[in-house]
C-alpha cells in the first residue's frame, strides 16, 4: 500500500536532518534570537526583494492562520474567505474560536474575485448589527489545486486597498503554485501584492514549520506578544530556522515543489489519456480526477488516497496528492493501473456508466 493522501507522509529533505544534525550541540540564544532564525530571515527577505518585511517562525499552518487573524482583527471584525478555504472548511472553527466571524462566499474553482469581496461586504451594512469585513484569505495554491495568476491577485489586492481590507494569503502549498506550470507570480509579487502571507515548510521539505511573513513591521509591531500569549514562541526556534535557511539559501525550497508538481503532472497525463476528466484543471501536485467507482475500488488495493466528492451513483472525485518524496516507482505503477482501467468511454456506450 502506497499513500498519495497528503504531502507530508515523509519526514524531511536529508539535508535539512544533515544540517540539524551539524548543528546539534551549537549552543543558542532561545525564542527564535538564534544566529540560524536570523540568517534564515534575512534570506527570505533577499529572496523576495522585501527588506522591510517582518518574518515570523511558527510550527504549523493552523497556527498560522489563527495568529495572524487574530492579533489583526478588532473584536467586531471578520474574514472573507472561500467556501473550501482552510479556514472555514477544515481547522474545526479555530478562527471562529478566537471570536471571529468567518464570511464564506462561493467563489470558483477554490478562488474568489473582487467582485466576491466587494458583495461580501456590501452584504455586512448593517451597522452595528452586522459584523465588519476587515481581512480578506485567500490560498495559492488553493485547497483543490488551483492557482491565482498576477492579474487575479493584483484585482484582489486593490479591491482590498479600494475596502480598506487586509489580504492575507495562506501559502501552506506556495511552493507548488511558484513553481505550476503557466504560473506568472513570484515570491516578490506576493510579498508586495499580500499584507501579510505565509510560506510553507511541512508541506514541502520540512520537518515541520512555516514562515509569516508581514509586508512591513508596522503591521505587525506587537506580533511577538501574541506569539507567546498563544504559545507558538518555541524556545527552541533554531529548530525552525535551520529549517528554513536550509530550504532557501539555494532554492531548495522550490525544487522540491517542482518534483512535486511533476510527479502529479505524470499521473496527470495517464489519467486524461485513460478517457477521464477532472474536478478541477491539474495545476500542483493536488489532483482531482472524477473516476468511476469501480476503478476506485481496484485502485485503493493498492494506493491511499481519498474520495473527495459524489458525483453520481457510478463514479465521484477523488483527491491524488504527490510530494518531494514520492517514488517514482509507484507513479508508474499508478499510472499503468489507470492505463489498464475500464476506459470510460466504452462504459457509455454499453451502459454501464454515465
Amino acid at each position: 500500500m502506497y499513500s498519495f493522501k497528503n504531502d507530508y507522509s515523509e519526514g524531511a529533505h536529508p539535508s535539512i536532518l544533515k544540517s540539524l544534525m551539524k548543528n546539534n550541540l551549537d549552543q543558542q540564544n532561545g525564542y527564535g534570537d538564534d544566529d540560524y532564525s536570523l540568517k534564515a530571515k534575512e534570506c527570505l527577505k533577499e529572496k523576495m526583494g522585501n527588506p522591510d518585511a517582518a518574518v515570523y517562525f511558527v510550527s504549523g499552518g493552523t497556527q498560522a492562520n489563527l495568529l495572524v487573524i487574530s492579533a489583526l482583527l478588532r473584536t467586531h471584525e471578520a474574514v472573507i474567505s472561500a467556501a473550501t478555504g482552510h479556514i472555514f472548511a477544515n481547522e474545526t472553527g479555530a478562527v471562529e474560536l478566537t471570536g471571529h466571524k468567518v464570511i464564506a462566499v462561493e467563489g470558483q474553482n477554490g478562488k474568489i474575485t473582487a467582485s466576491d469581496i466587494q458583495n461580501a461586504v456590501d452584504s455586512h451594512q448593517l451597522r452595528p448589527h452586522a459584523v465588519k469585513p476587515k481581512m480578506v484569505y485567500i490560498s495559492n495554491s488553493t485547497e483543490i489545486g488551483t492557482v491565482y495568476n498576477k492579474t487575479e491577485l493584483w484585482e484582489i489586492a486593490a479591491a482590498c486597498r479600494a475596502l480598506d481590507l487586509i489580504l492575507f494569503m495562506d501559502g501552506a502549498r506556495l511552493g507548488h503554485a511558484l513553481t505550476a506550470e503557466g504560473n506568472d507570480l513570484t515570491l516578490a509579487d506576493i510579498s508586495h501584492l499580500t499584507d501579510v502571507f505565509y510560506i510553507g515548510g511541512t508541506k514541502n521539505g520540512a520537518l515541520f514549520g512555516e514562515a509569516i511573513v508581514f509586508k512591513n513591521s508596522s503591521l505587525c509591531s506587537e506580533f511577538d506578544y501574541v506569539l507567546k500569549q498563544r504559545g507558538a514562541l518555541l524556545a527552541k526556534g533554531r529548530v525552525l530556522g535551520i529549517q528554513f535557511y536550509e530550504l532557501f539559501r539555494e532554492d531548495l525550497y522550490f525544487t522540491l515543489a517542482a518534483k512535486a508538481n511533476g510527479y502529479a503532472q505524470q499521473i496527470a497525463e495517464a489519467i486524461s489519456k485513460a478517457g477521464y476528466e477532472f474536478l478541477t484543471q491539474p495545476a500542483t501536485n493536488q489532483l482531482f480526477p472524477i473516476l468511476p467507482k469501480k476503478v476506485i475500488a481496484r485502485l485503493h488495493e493498492k494506493f491511499a488516497f481519498y474520495v473527495w466528492k459524489e458525483i453520481d451513483k457510478r463514479s465521484a472525485a477523488v483527491r491524488i496528492i504527490t510530494s518531494w518524496a514520492t517514488d517514482q516507482k509507484w507513479v508508474d505503477e499508478f499510472a499503468e493501473d489507470i492505463k489498464n482501467s475500464t476506459n470510460p468511454k466504452l462504459d457509455r456506450i454499453s451502459g454501464k456508466g454515465k
